[in-house]
């Protein structure tokens, strides 16, 4: 019993670390008008580039300093959070409704519908992601929706191709062909019996698509096709960061964290939501 248990122990830390993290990060995103010490578009020229309190020069309610425009960091970083985060729970939510149901379909009925499927797959990865990405925002303009949108676009193959995979091997179960000999219907095994067994997997690549959804947004944002305002975003204060790095470090090493640490819970919480709740490990 005892050596049965051990695995799971480590997956629990992960699952709660990451899970802590990300619960952070959406109270200090919702509460960011209240909690945030400044405002994250006020400029200082005469507060340029302060360091972190922790260093010599530091001043009062600049914890981790600011800019060369005097905007402060930690304002800047919290704020950002709320575009990432809208951006990861949008985007990842719809390419896996769009992704997850074509492939659940393919893989069940198979026949020409999965004939269908697979070659819209094939199609559609023969487009470089990143290359394929940057066309649609210049097509569709930048904007919080213009990057959503492009990100649906292109991912949702990847749901597509596991929950299909996943749905043949499911199909071919003894529990599907006692449904079958039960009399119930086509539609009704799907979703009753198939799903439940695959959702797992899809919950699993749910939390690893919004991690990478705020990767696509930080890059784009970094090369400034991600919201077309002044709003704060991590990869545009990445962008910034790189051409002060030798004069102030923290303007590009804080917004890296936070997005390093974001997408690294998103994936541990995939794991270990998929070993909590899968039905096979369980």
């Amino acid at each position: 019993m005892g050596d049965a248990r051990a695995p799971r122990r480590p997956l629990g830390l992960r699952l709660w670390l990451s899970g802590g993290w990300l619960t952070l990060l959406v109270l200090a995103a919702i509460l960011a008008p209240w909690i945030s010490p400044q405002d994250p578009l006020a400029q200082d020229l005469f507060a340029g580039r302060l360091p972190p309190f922790w260093q010599a020069g530091a001043e009062p309610g600049y914890w981790l300093g600011t800019d060369s425009l005097g905007r402060d960091v930690l304002t800047r970083i919290t704020y950002g959070a709320q575009v990432a985060l809208v951006v990861a729970l949008v985007a990842g939510t719809a390419t896996c409704l769009v992704g997850a149901t074509l492939g659940l379909i393919a893989g069940y009925y198979r026949g020409w519908v999965d004939l269908v499927v697979s070659r819209l797959i094939e199609i559609w990865m023969a487009f470089p992601p990143v290359l394929f990405a940057i066309l649609l925002i210049a097509v569709l303009g930048p904007g919080l929706w213009s990057i959503v949108i492009a990100i649906v676009v292109i991912d949702w193959t990847r749901f597509a191709r596991v929950v299909r995979a996943e749905a043949m091997s499911q199909s071919a179960m003894d529990y599907v062909a006692s449904a079958q000999v039960a009399g119930r219907g086509r539609m009704g095994i799907m979703l009753a019996e198939i799903l439940p067994n695959v959702m797992a997997t899809i919950v699993t690549m749910l939390t690893l698509e919004m991690g990478i959804a705020v990767i696509i947004e930080a890059i784009l944002s970094f090369v400034n096709l991600s919201i077309s305002t002044d709003f704060p975003t991590w990869g545009g204060m990445i962008s910034e960061g790189r051409l002060s790095v030798h004069q102030a470090w923290w303007v590009l090493v804080f917004p890296l964290i936070a997005l390093f640490l974001t997408v690294l819970s998103f994936s541990q919480l995939g794991e270990g939501l998929k070993d909590r709740f899968d039905p096979v490990l369980r």
